[in-house]
Parts: C-alpha cells; sequence; structure tokens
C-alpha cells in the first residue's frame, strides 16, 4: 500500500511543468489532491488525468501572490477533505536578462511576490493542519537558490528568499514531527522558460534552452516524490548542482565560471 493513499497533497502551480508531473506522480500513489495555480483550464484537464490514473483531485483556482486567495486554498482544502498531509510550494516564474538591460524593475517585486511571498502564504495558513498530522512542506526552489546565475538576479533573489525562510522554519518545526524538503532543480524541460521575463517585463515567448539536453519535468518530479516520501532535508537534481553548492564555498571564482558558461551554453 502506498504511504500516500489518502493523504491530501496540494500542489501550487500545478497547471504545467513540475507541478503537473507531480500531479501526474502522486495520481497513481492514490492521493487526495488539490490542484492549484491561476489557470483553470488546463487545472480541469489535469484533474481528468489524476482521476484516470486512480487519484482524486479537486481543482481551486488560485493566484499565490494573493494572500486572501492562498488562504481560501487552504480553507477549501480542510473543508473538502478535513486535513492536510503535504503543502508542495511549487508555483513560481523566471526571468532571462541582464540588469544593466532591464527596462522595467517591476521584475524584482514580481518575483519575490511569486516565488517567495508565494510560498509564504500558503505555509503560514496550512502550518496549523500540517501540525495535526505531523505533515509534509515541500519548497521548490532551484540550484539558483544556492549559487549566483547571471542574467537571473530576480529569480535568484527569490530563490535564496525560499532557502532562507524555509531552512528557518524546518527549524522552528523541528520538535512538531512536521518536516520540510526542499526541491532545488537544475534547468529542467517546462512551461516557465517561455513565460521567463525579459527586459521589458514581459514574457520572452520562447525557450532560450537547449530543451534536448536538459531534464524533463517528469524525471525531476520522480526524484521529488522520492525526496518527499523519505522526508529528506534536500534534493538537489544533478551533479552540476551538488557540485556547484560545494565549489562556491571552496572555490567561489570557479562556482561563477561554471555559472556563466552553463548560461550561455543554456544548458
Amino acid at each position: 500500500m502506498s504511504e500516500f493513499k489518502d493523504k491530501v497533497v496540494i500542489i501550487t502551480g500545478a497547471s504545467e511543468g513540475i507541478g503537473r508531473s507531480l500531479a501526474h506522480e502522486f495520481a497513481p500513489l492514490q492521493a487526495r489532491l488539490v490542484l492549484a495555480a491561476r489557470n483553470v483550464e488546463r487545472l480541469n484537464s489535469l484533474k481528468a488525468e489524476v482521476e484516470a490514473a486512480g487519484g482524486q483531485a479537486i481543482v481551486v483556482p488560485t493566484d499565490v501572490t494573493d494572500e486572501a486567495a492562498c488562504k481560501q486554498l487552504i480553507d477549501t482544502t480542510v473543508s473538502t477533505y478535513g486535513q492536510i498531509d503535504v503543502l508542495v510550494c511549487n508555483a513560481g516564474g523566471t526571468m532571462w536578462t541582464p540588469m544593466e538591460a532591464i527596462e522595467d524593475t517591476s521584475i524584482y517585486e514580481r518575483l519575490m511576490k511569486l516565488n517567495y511571498l508565494g510560498s509564504v502564504y500558503p505555509c503560514f495558513y496550512a502550518l496549523p493542519h500540517l501540525k495535526r498530522t505531523m505533515g509534509r512542506i515541500v519548497g521548490v526552489s532551484s540550484v539558483a537558490g544556492l549559487i549566483g546565475v547571471p542574467t537571473r538576479t530576480a529569480y535568484s533573489a527569490s530563490k535564496h528568499a525560499m532557502f532562507g525562510f524555509f531552512d528557518s522554519l524546518r527549524i522552528e518545526l523541528q520538535e512538531s514531527g512536521v518536516t520540510v524538503t526542499m526541491i532545488a532543480p537544475d534547468f529542467v524541460l517546462s512551461e516557465i522558460h517561455r513565460r521567463a521575463l525579459g527586459a521589458d517585463g514581459k514574457a520572452i515567448g520562447k525557450s532560450p534552452l537547449q530543451e534536448s539536453k536538459i531534464m524533463t519535468s517528469q524525471a525531476c518530479a520522480q526524484l521529488a516524490v522520492e525526496a518527499i516520501s523519505e522526508r529528506k532535508r534536500l534534493l538537489i537534481t544533478s551533479r552540476r548542482g551538488k557540485l556547484g553548492r560545494w565549489l562556491k564555498l571552496l572555490m567561489p571564482k570557479k562556482m561563477d565560471a561554471i555559472a556563466l558558461k552553463a548560461i550561455r551554453e543554456k544548458k
């Protein structure tokens, strides 16, 4: 029997990418899913896919930058299922442009609200319920939350903020039975790159990556569910990311060169 059978799992940013693939991974484990994002049409199609795979799901349209919407997400989950066992804070966005080229500085505020506060708000309202079930909190950050990445200053800052928040929260909760797992993907094939903000603050519309050479969202989700199951502290999904974490401390100039190379080669 799956340990996630009948467990209530909230996934923000569920409509596309890693979030959608996480729902596909949890569905055959017979979890009771709460699918949250802004795109209702995509959420409804995902709900049908989840149910076809043996899972249960409800759709809760949610803009995670809106605190009231996040409270409503938690309230709806509890009124429907009576509990929360896993909260996956996955919703996020990115950008691709060097700072000196930026024309719209609102990029910084927008990504901080989406990536950082969009994790804080649901955690805040879910926490009392997670303590009752000794549940799991999952933050989907990025390797860019552990090292600096050129052309992604706003994104990296927000993902660093996620690590600061969740690492602090983990310590606060260490006697509660609630665990915190951080997921730090390297480049992952997903819609996030097509929606990345350019210099003018608008979506660039196409992925700048060599998509055939990067991890799929399905592969990332498989690794993530294993880490969630084991209540791991941290999952870094690539060898490059694992190496970078230590090089930043031991050989920081070397790490800077690797980060620059990765962006230039876009893989």
